[in-house]
């Protein structure tokens, strides 16, 4: 099964889309924290809690922190909810892999994020990761394929019967989704902007004015009933 979820930490957002019925979960991070101003992180999480029963990835901030003090900070955000995902970025020098590793012997579900290749994916994989966010266009920014890398990705995940669910993300229009989709994305997490812009097509306008202009005509010629 394919979900979609909201890649925000706006509130005004979730409430708009939450009635379509198609987001199951929300993913954030610090850039998309850092456009909502004066906010305490911590309310507005519990916020986005309260308005989604699903998956809340937030991510670690103590970047330059030790293996500790990022676990540490993972088990505060994630003794908020059981539905907090906690973000670990792919670092390269293997610290993403001793902390999402770390994470799962304490029962904590993780996201490893900014992944641009399959092998990371993998590595990801391999260390038990709950999920495994490859950044679409960002993989095109530095030259890669990121068709190719959602493709083996699902193949190495379901060859290896792991657990972890690929994550797409930097989405920058529509049709990223479908191909996002197509190639084997267990899920999608979409920028507000984006996502309004899904249900329109010019076509599908002019056909429904289209019908809606029969009707009328229908109407007027109608026969009384006796």
């Amino acid at each position: 099964m394919l979900d979609l979820f909201l890649d925000t930490a706006s509130i005004v957002e979730i409430k708009n889309v939450l009635p379509l019925g198609i987001i199951t979960g929300v993913t954030t991070n610090q850039k998309i924290f850092s456009v909502e101003k004066g906010i305490n992180f911590r309310q507005r999480v519990l916020e986005i809690l309260s308005l989604v029963d699903g998956p809340l990835s937030v991510e670690l901030t103590k970047t330059s922190g030790t293996d500790e003090e990022l676990a540490k900070e993972a088990q505060e955000y994630s003794s908020w909810s059981s539905n907090i995902v906690i973000k670990v970025p792919m670092w390269g020098d293997g610290r993403g892999l001793r902390i999402a590793s770390k994470l799962k012997e304490l029962g904590i579900k993780t996201n490893m994020t900014c992944m641009m290749t399959t092998n990371q994916v993998l590595l990801a994989s391999k260390v038990g990761a709950t999920y495994a966010s490859i950044f679409f266009n960002r993989v095109k920014d530095s030259g890669g394929d990121p068709l190719k890398v959602i493709q083996e990705s699902r193949r190495i995940i379901d060859g290896g019967s792991f657990q972890t669910k690929i994550i797409v993300g930097s989405i920058r229009k529509p049709e990223d989704i479908k191909e996002a989709a197509v190639a084997g994305a267990h899920i999608i997490t979409i920028p507000y902007k984006i996502l309004i812009q899904m249900p329109y097509h010019w076509k599908t306008e002019e056909t429904i004015k289209e019908f809606d202009q029969a009707w009328l005509e229908f109407k007027k010629a109608e026969k009384p009933t006796s």
